[in-house]
């Protein structure tokens, strides 16, 4: 007899090569698409994202079908790699589960115009990274502001922590939404601003690192080159977010969220807002409610923090790379884009114009060379999709669609995507070894404590070449370059 709890897998169809179908049923409202093919499915279907999947489903006005990207894995409430959109006008809400703890967490990747051989000295170069970047669970080292400097940040973005000093005006055009999102910080709770007061500047721990990387393959030569991106150059990729700013506002969200459901049976219940759902990690409100709404102007204020965080840990490197290198260290911003966030997009569903609330849990935007949002610099090539992999192997550059959309409503991958769980990875990677393998690739790590090592060991990640391959195959983004990792500062 089959587990009710595993149902869903008597409605699997493959779809085609590179994706499998989850047929709707129960209080499914829509079919859910996951990017698989036979060999990635056999491998992680045990894990238990297809049924949060699933689940993501059954909220009240999604629409389309709801999506997991190739590097799927299981999340609070919505999986990583989720993507579900649900429509404003007609009864969509707006879930903190599909954003997650830490809003905005993103990627960008800006490039140096020198090549390895140019840098005289690697391992003297890594030591002074490492000892300006602060890294680390406590947030020390955060550049100094005022509560009012953290409010100038939380109303404008990276445009306020370039006034500020900490970033470049030129980069504004490169950062998703231009780096502001239009929000109103009044509501914030008073935990969350004395968390953010002294975290600006700061990389976090867990899976964000800042590498110097070096391009080590060209796909599409178009591509890269209106990137300005070339083989054998040396780039930089920062992977961070809101710190804890931003998780203190999903804490205070889930909270006074969650507290509208009750359990009923296998469901929970919110009588307020006649919604059930099956599971209580997918607490949402609809859109327009007071509750949607604080939520959502809370996101977008969270949402800005990142964005001047990673503007701030940008201008740090650029001071050490031009302390260090001279001129020759100066950083050029390719792109900046979030992977954890609800935005309010327009789309065609099925034929039909959709005023969407998109949300994006582990997966990053991929809009086509024509959308308006885009510099000329993307026009016919397509918005660039940072996809980190792990610190042993390579990362990659994507590119969206050269016009139009793709169908998952413009949405990618946003990295490997974990295999193993911490706990298991910290059980059976010796960090000891590890690094000494990293060493003799030419890998140079900084890293706070030896756990980071063992839970973000290449080995604890999916395949980032071929979550590659299973996006591409999808029609989701195309290749454009890998570079591969030479200096890693992990928290």
């Amino acid at each position: 007899m089959t587990d009710p709890t595993d149902i869903w897998k008597e409605n699997v169809i493959r779809e085609n090569e590179y994706m499998m179908r989850i047929k709707k049923h129960g209080k499914m409202n829509v079919d859910a698409l996951l990017i698989s093919d036979e060999k990635h499915w056999s491998n992680h279907s045990d894990d238990r994202s297809p049924k949060q999947l699933v689940n993501t489903a059954s909220l009240p006005g999604i629409v389309g079908e709801a999506w997991a990207m190739a590097d799927w894995h299981f999340g609070y409430g919505f999986p990583i790699g989720g993507v579900v959109a649900t429509d404003v006008d007609n009864g969509g809400v707006i879930s903190p589960g599909g954003v997650g703890f830490d809003i905005n967490c993103g990627v960008r990747l800006a490039t140096l115009d020198l090549e390895l051989g140019d840098i005289e000295n690697i391992t003297y170069l890594a030591k002074e990274i490492a000892k300006n970047i602060p890294a680390g669970a406590s947030g020390k080292g955060g550049v100094p502001i005022t509560s009012g400097d953290l409010r100038k940040v939380l109303e404008e973005g990276a445009k306020g922590a370039i006034e500020l000093g900490w970033g470049e005006a030129r980069d504004i055009a490169n950062i998703e939404s231009n780096g502001i999102l239009e929000s109103d910080d009044r509501n914030l709770s008073e935990r969350a601003l004395q968390r953010g007061v002294k975290q600006l500047g700061t990389l976090g721990s867990g899976n964000h690192f800042m590498e110097l990387q070096v391009v080590d393959q060209i796909v599409d030569e178009d591509a890269a080159r209106a990137y300005g991106l070339r083989l054998g150059q040396v780039t930089a990729m920062i992977h961070t977010g809101s710190r804890g700013l931003g998780h203190q506002v999903c804490t205070d969200s889930i909270q006074f969220i969650e507290d509208k459901y009750k359990k009923q049976g296998d469901y929970y219940i919110s009588e307020d807002w006649d919604i059930e759902l099956p599971d209580r990690q997918l607490a949402a409100a609809p859109i327009h409610s007071r509750e949607g709404q604080k939520y959502f102007q809370d996101m977008q204020v969270a949402g800005n923090f990142a964005f001047a965080n990673r503007s701030t840990l940008t201008q740090r490197l650029r001071n050490v790379l031009q302390t260090n290198l001279g001129v020759d260290g100066d950083l050029n911003l390719l792109y900046d884009v979030s992977h954890n966030i609800a935005k309010m997009e327009n789309h065609t569903i099925h034929g039909k114009n959709c005023n969407c609330c998109v949300h994006r849990k582990g997966a990053t935007r991929a809009l086509g060379g024509d959308h308006k949002e885009l510099t000329t610099q993307f026009s016919n090539i397509g918005q660039p999709v940072l996809v980190p992999g792990d610190m042993g192997t390579s990362s990659w550059i994507l590119a969206g669609p050269k016009n139009g959309e793709n169908r998952a409503f413009s949405s990618s991958c946003h990295g490997a995507g974990r295999a193993l769980s911490r706990t298991m990875a910290k059980n059976t990677i010796d960090s000891n070894k590890l690094m000494k393998e990293l060493d003799e690739k030419g890998i140079i790590v900084h890293a706070k404590t030896p756990n980071i090592l063992s839970e973000e060991a290449p080995a604890a990640y999916k395949d980032v070449d071929e979550v590659i391959k299973l996006t591409e195959g999808a029609n989701l983004a195309r290749p454009v370059a890998r570079v591969r990792p030479i200096i890693v500062i992990k928290g």
